[in-house]
């Protein structure tokens, strides 16, 4: 890797000639320029054109994980020093697991903790900020102390310590994003160092090569399919996550399963070095092959799931995919967070009543799992029915309400109203009491005669490959399954979209959220570098659905995905893939 540093210029106040101090696990693209008595720690990533000058004050430091962004720029004053964390001084001291992002001017003398995040063309000129702040977009702070955990909005000028002390704390989803922003340029990092590296480069365009040979253009498949082992990128993940302090844990799901969000946790993973838990994630893969496998971190004081993502496919594939940043808290017997676990720990469980097993039960065990997540999480539980000629205007009438918290009860009276209407639709509703709100629409039982749960007013599985919020299930948290809305229709026609996308459209239409969309070409899905279609202003379903069509139409041979937008936690609740090329 050919670096653009060079030492200090002799001046007036120093002729150290002192030269940067790069560690070799830190990337630093060719087109920045580093000078001066600088040390850049392990992990680092410092992106194009950016100018870190320590040839006024210095010297300068950049902690362990660190990204520093596109064109930022890190000067300093010849006067003014900070105290860093190790009792030295600094004109700029930027700690660990910190994210510099684009076009942002840090200006000694300057301290930026660890676990910070300073946004786009945001200035911080003699100041301090302390540990996990958070600063939006086109901030000025000057000459003034950011007490730690503080938010700071786009556009804010701090000058006065006043206006410091009576910033808001920052919220979770804020600490979240920013953990996934170091995260992701983890991963740029060491996709950049192999781009540097002939031997690792080759390797990759000798797999792309086998992949654009295979005769099954039909399959999607990952080029890290004749990898038996965890790619870089996982490696990097979980170093990340037991640095900061997370705990690792797995789980896996066969194919049927995995349309039903029905995951199972692997053994829990309890290493304290990456090799332990590297070795215990291959370890799941290889006991689980052919099935899906996931890891995730474990935020045991918040109680969440951090940084969510497939690691392994039934095809094999192991290149990862991130399936949702962050999901809702769950935690199963074993101590750790799993979005399928129960009372049995996570294990399939078959209904009872006495003397019968689950296979006298008309009831499938994700069903019964439903069931058992729903009282478990104080929710109610209805059931409605509809002939198959009503099926398609949404008319949907009550069965005799279920009162009891009783699993059993609650099972009996489920199949009574099934049995009541044979050659009638079914469906399971999980009902929110205190919010008023349904939160789980189920068809259970067709006209002809088929059961299991399904999302869907016409039963079809699930083709889109979709990365939702919506789609774990916990003890705490039931599965969101999109049914026909009352009173909608259950397709509507001349529509390149599938039923479930249709139906993911009107729910989150329903449920207040905005819609946008992001496309992307085949080189740049596997960076991950997808780009707006543009924002989607309208709440009227059926204008929503022809703009998602237009974007179909204008990106042809390409990736387009759904994003569904939560405007009051300003976070993601869905992003689905609609279209592959």
């Amino acid at each position: 890797m050919r670096v653009r540093s060079m030492a200090a210029p002799p001046t007036p106040w120093s002729k150290n000639l002192a030269e940067p101090q790069i560690h070799e696990t830190a990337f630093v693209h060719s087109s920045s320029n580093i000078i001066g008595d600088i040390e850049i720690s392990a992990n680092v990533i410092i992106a194009p054109g950016i100018s870190v000058r320590a040839d006024e004050g210095s010297p300068f430091y950049i902690g362990e994980n660190t990204n520093i962004q596109d064109g930022v720029v890190i000067h300093g004053l010849e006067r003014g020093r900070v105290l860093g964390d190790n009792n030295k001084e600094y004109s700029v001291w930027i700690g660990k697991d910190s994210c510099i992002t684009h076009m942002s001017l840090i200006h000694g003398p300057c301290y930026v903790g660890n676990n910070c995040f300073i946004g786009f063309r945001s200035t911080v000129f003699n100041a301090k900020v302390g540990d996990g702040c958070i600063v939006m977009m086109h901030a000025l702070i000057q000459d003034v102390e950011i007490p730690p955990g503080k938010y700071v909005p786009s556009g804010a000028v701090i000058t006065s310590q006043h206006q410091a002390d009576r910033l808001s704390d920052v919220n979770p989803q804020d600490q979240e994003f920013a953990h996934h922003v170091v995260g992701v340029n983890q991963a740029l990092r060491v996709g950049y160092l192999c781009a540097e590296d002939s031997k690792c480069i080759a390797e990759i365009r000798q797999k792309i090569d086998i992949y654009n040979t295979n005769e099954d253009k039909g399959l999607e498949r990952s080029i890290e399919v004749y990898n038996n082992g965890l790619d870089t990128q996982t490696v990097e993940q979980v170093r990340y996550l037991l640095e900061q302090g997370f705990k690792i844990g797995t789980e896996h799901v066969d194919s049927r399963r995995f349309r039903t969000g029905s995951w199972h946790s692997c053994e829990p993973i309890e290493a304290r070095s990456v090799g332990e838990a590297v070795s215990a994630l291959e370890g799941c893969m290889s006991e689980h092959q052919g099935e899906y496998v996931r890891l995730f971190g474990i935020d045991a004081k918040q109680k969440k799931r951090v940084l969510e993502t497939i690691i392994q496919r039934p095809d094999g594939s192991t290149k990862p995919t991130i399936v949702s940043t962050y999901s809702a808290p769950a935690t199963s017997s074993n101590g750790s967070y799993s979005s399928s676990s129960s009372s049995n720990g996570g294990r399939n469980s078959s209904y009872s009543n006495g003397n019968s097993s689950s296979g006298s039960s008309p009831l499938d065990s994700e069903t019964i799992d439903q069931m058992r997540n729903l009282l478990s999480g104080g929710y109610r539980i209805g059931m409605e029915h509809v002939d198959s000629r009503r099926f398609r205007t949404g008319s949907w009438q009550s069965c005799s309400p279920i009162e009891t918290k009783n699993l059993n009860e609650a099972i009996s009276a489920l199949e009574e109203c099934m049995r009541s209407h044979e050659g009638e639709y079914v469906r399971l509703i999980g009902i929110d009491t205190k919010g008023k709100r349904r939160i789980l629409e189920s068809i259970i039982q067709r006209p002809d005669g088929s059961g299991g749960s399904s999302s869907n007013g016409n039963g079809s599985s699930h083709k889109s490959d979709t990365r939702s919020n919506y789609a774990s299930t916990s003890s705490s948290t039931p599965v969101k399954s999109y049914g026909t809305a009352s009173g909608g229709t259950a397709t509507l026609t001349n529509t390149q979209l599938s039923t479930e996308v249709l139906e993911e459209v009107r729910h989150l239409l329903h449920g207040g959220y905005k819609i946008s969309a992001e496309h992307v070409d085949n080189r740049r899905f596997r960076t991950g570098s997808w780009s707006s279609c543009g924002q989607i202003d309208s709440t009227n379903e059926r204008e929503v659905l022809s703009i998602l069509e237009s974007y179909l139409a204008e990106y042809p041979g390409e990736y387009v995905r759904l994003i569904g937008i939560d405007p009051k936690a300003k976070r993601r609740v869905v992003e689905n893939i609609i279209q592959r090329p």
